[in-house]
């Protein structure tokens, strides 16, 4: 009689710790802002709907539904205090700072744009303080096993030129796993890990530089269709996503 005492005793505990309120996790960005959160900041979001990351929200406020709030932030250069010259498992994880900079992980997009559609915004910087984007309206990268393979389309101009397009279809590749199409490793060579084909027209992820000057031709962080500025390094880099309504 005293054991089963104590077994019901402890029965609603058990059952309480099983209950599951997936309705309350935000899954990104995007669901955070229709919530009603229209503050800009760190999050924490649920790509797989049990294990927490946290992110950088951008809300912006404007009249399209590109500018409209609930972007998530899956990678952001801004001043070189983050390496991003990093192998496979870090790529895959994600690195970095979330208030800084920082790279969300492949895991993490991919399970974020496996399920629903959304669309890219890269903004960039030069150390004039000009800034321009690209506008992708379909962003998407497959699973590990088929190389975290980039799908992007959709350009909209906004003063960067296309340079990611080039990209689509790729494999990621990093020093220590080699998935792009040059007979050498595109990552060991521009010192990042992207979607490198042969190699590349733009290297978010290269050597960030401090400065404009590039001599290390496409290592730094460049993106080469902004107009005049084919080798130029660039102050900072942001991409987001959001989900297409």
């Amino acid at each position: 009689m005293a054991m089963l005492v104590f077994l019901v005793a402890f029965l609603p505990v058990v059952l309480t710790s099983e209950c599951r309120h997936d309705e309350d996790m935000s899954v990104d960005c995007s669901a955070i802002y229709k919530s009603g959160q229209t503050l800009g900041g760190i999050y924490t979001i649920y790509p797989t709907s049990d294990i927490p990351v946290r992110v950088n929200c951008h809300m912006i406020s404007g009249g399209s539904e590109a500018d409209n709030g609930g972007w998530t932030v899956i990678q952001r250069r801004m001043d070189g205090s983050v390496s991003f010259y990093r192998p496979w498992k870090e790529y895959k994880r994600g690195f970095g700072n979330v208030e800084g900079e920082y790279w969300l992980g492949l895991e993490n997009i991919y399970q974020l744009t496996r399920k629903k559609q959304y669309m890219l915004r890269v903004d960039m910087e030069d150390f004039g303080g000009n800034k321009v984007f690209a506008l992708y309206s379909s962003f998407s990268v497959d699973c590990e096993t088929d190389g975290y393979q980039l799908h992007v389309s959709g350009f909209t101009d906004g003063g960067a030129g296309d340079a990611l397009s080039s990209h689509n279809e790729q494999k990621f590749t990093t020093f220590d796993k080699h998935q792009d199409t040059w007979g050498n490793n595109c990552a060991k060579h521009y010192l990042g890990g992207f979607w490198y084909y042969n190699c590349l027209n733009t290297n978010p992820n290269g050597l960030y530089l401090w400065t404009e000057d590039t001599p290390y031709s496409s290592a730094g962080v460049v993106w080469l269709t902004w107009s005049g500025m084919k080798y130029y390094s660039m102050k900072s880099i942001t991409m987001k996503i959001k989900q297409v309504l």
